[in-house]
């Protein structure tokens, strides 16, 4: 169990709290200089050469370097909650603040401090977060002398590793859980359960063979297709209906549209193209999402579990690139299916959802993990270099 300091004082700051006593308080603009970042349109190439960093990261590649020290890059508009380290030389743009860190701190230190910076606090700008140069100097850390930084800097790097080793692991096995599931979706619906059943070719290269005796439709000679008629701007904080939106968060509405059993997904957004709902009761939906219902021959959850795991396959065909911007009403009347009867579906219905229930059930243990390594990572940074517990 990791100890606490022999005596503490007052930080004279009330969300620092207490500190070790023989800690100072300094300003941050005492630890490092914070510098803007410059326009890189005049040093871009295609490879090689230095890293460019804005505020989401690296996004392409100079030819000169606008700083060479080991230097925390800090958010100035966008994403600035996520400080970055960097010890090689690299080009910051005018979203990313970068800093010249002082003679007596240690610069992987002083990273893991800004880790701990309640950004909440200080950003403004609702639309898009930003924080101001000034604002950042004049935040306020409690810091030991330089030595004992280092050796909390490498106390700090071996324990993190440890425990970003351990996500790594765990993120590859929820990873590897849903692609198995992926691929039991696509198997099953495309050749059913029976591994003795006679195939044929479905003409279809994104599907293969089938079972000799399943149909082949298009989605527009077995289902209803419509788009909703509500805005994002419509939703209701705790609102009596289900509303469903180009994502795959679903809001709620105090109103209903349709009442039965649907697919939805949306036309445009986040996750177009890839994010299916399915729905059995009252519910209401945007306008650029699409209903897909009144299922003739099919069961509405055979096609949604057959569409959820086909349909962008045949949406990235029709636009002839890696990514699928939107989608339109003729992609999903022309849409081939592929089934058995009504009997053969239901068999598969109940088998993905138990199969597809105890792979999910697997995958959120692993997700809960995940999110208590990372909440344990975070805590642990905060109590060590706060001086909350001692480990110099």
């Amino acid at each position: 169990m990791l100890e606490r300091y022999a005596s503490y004082k007052s930080s004279g700051v009330e969300w620092l709290g207490e500190v070790p006593e023989h800690w100072d308080v300094r300003h941050l603009k005492s630890l490092a200089e914070i510098k803007g970042g410059k326009d890189s349109s005049d040093v871009e190439i295609d490879a090689g050469g230095f890293p460019i960093y804005g505020s989401g990261g690296i996004f392409g590649r100079a030819s000169k370097f606008l700083y060479k020290k080991p230097s925390v890059l800090l958010g100035r508009k966008g994403t600035v909650d996520k400080p970055l380290f960097v010890k090689e030389p690299f080009w910051s743009v005018d979203t990313m603040f970068y800093t010249d860190i002082k003679h007596d701190v240690e610069p992987k230190y002083f990273y893991y401090k800004c880790l701990t910076i309640q950004f909440g606090m200080y950003q403004y700008g609702s639309a898009v977060p930003s924080m101001a140069q000034n604002v950042l100097s004049r935040i306020l850390f409690a810091v030991p002398l330089k030595k004992e930084q280092k050796y909390i800097a490498d106390y700090l790097d071996r324990k993190t590793s440890q425990i970003d080793q351990e996500i790594k692991l765990l993120t590859q096995k929820s990873e590897q859980y849903s692609k198995l599931k992926q691929s039991l979706i696509n198997e099953t619906v495309t050749q059913g359960l029976d591994k003795t059943a006679t195939m044929k070719s479905s003409g279809i290269d994104w599907v293969g063979d089938i079972p000799e005796h399943w149909t082949i439709k298009r989605l527009r000679d077995i289902a209803t297709i419509k788009t909703g008629g509500k805005d994002t701007v419509d939703n209701v904080d705790s609102g009596k209906y289900p509303f469903f939106v180009r994502s795959q968060t679903i809001e709620r509405i105090n109103s209903y549209s349709f009442n039965g059993e649907a697919i939805l997904t949306a036309g445009d957004g986040v996750g177009v193209g890839k994010v299916f709902h399915y729905v059995n009761e009252k519910f209401d939906y945007h306008q650029r999402v699409y209903r897909i219902s009144n299922f003739k021959t099919i069961l509405g959850k055979f096609a949604f579990y057959y569409m959820r795991n086909n349909f962008y396959k045949d949406a990235l065909r029709l636009n002839a690139k890696s990514t699928v911007d939107s989608l339109r009403m003729p992609m999903f009347l022309n849409f081939p299916m592929v089934f058995g009867d009504i009997r053969e579906q239901s068999k598969i219905i109940k088998f993905l959802d138990r199969k597809t229930q105890k792979i999910d059930k697997i995958i959120k243990t692993i997700n809960k993990k995940i999110s208590k390594l990372k909440e344990l990572r975070k805590t642990l940074i905060n109590d060590v270099v706060t001086g909350k517990i001692k480990v110099a």
